[in-house]
Formats: structure tokens, C-alpha cells, sequence
């Protein structure tokens, strides 16, 4: 799969889910049509988790476009290097969680 066609589906992923949000506070306020201004307040909550919510994808977003702007790297070591531990007399040790 080449880069831009991840972006695109990442974006996808992120503009959905950023849609999602306003969903639940839309259903929260009803179709009375008699004190709207009431039922926003009432649920004022709502607004701050969408606001913060939206925040927080926002910054995931920006950070997965910086991050997909980088050259892929690959560590000098293996990366099965650290499981080889788990086998060996050392992962296999228990050791005491108490104070006793």
C-alpha cells in the first residue's frame, strides 16, 4: 500500500470519527421547539467533551501527517533482539512482589 493511499484512508478514518462526535450531542437536545437555549445549557457537558474530544483527534491527526512526512527506519537491532530474553534463565525467574 503506498503512503498517500494510507493517508487518505487515515483521513477518512479521523473525519468519521471527528462526526461521530457531534452525534450524541445533537440527539441530548431533542425537537421541543419551545426552550432551546434551556436544553443547551442543560447540557453544557456535552459541548466540553465534544470541544476536547475534537482537541485530542485534532492532535492525533496533525501528529499522524508529521509522522507519515518522516523516512521509514528501521532499529539497528533485530526487533525479535528484546523476546529473546523470555526463554532464557533470566524471563523465566520469579521474582519476589513482597516485603516478606
Amino acid at each position: 500500500m503506498s503512503r498517500s493511499r494510507l493517508e487518505a484512508f487515515a483521513d477518512g478514518v479521523f473525519a468519521i470519527a471527528a462526526t461521530l462526535l457531534i452525534l450524541n450531542v445533537d440527539s441530548q437536545v431533542g425537537t421541543e421547539p419551545h426552550g432551546l437555549g434551556g436544553r443547551l445549557l442543560h447540557i453544557w457537558p456535552s459541548y466540553v467533551a465534544y470541544a476536547v474530544s475534537f482537541v485530542t483527534i485534532g492532535i492525533i491527526w496533525v501528529n499522524h501527517h508529521a509522522l507519515m512526512q518522516q523516512p521509514p527506519s528501521f532499529p539497528s537491532r533485530p526487533a525479535w533482539w528484546p523476546s529473546t530474553f523470555a526463554p532464557t534463565g533470566r524471563g523465566r525467574r520469579p521474582w519476589r512482589t513482597g516485603s516478606r
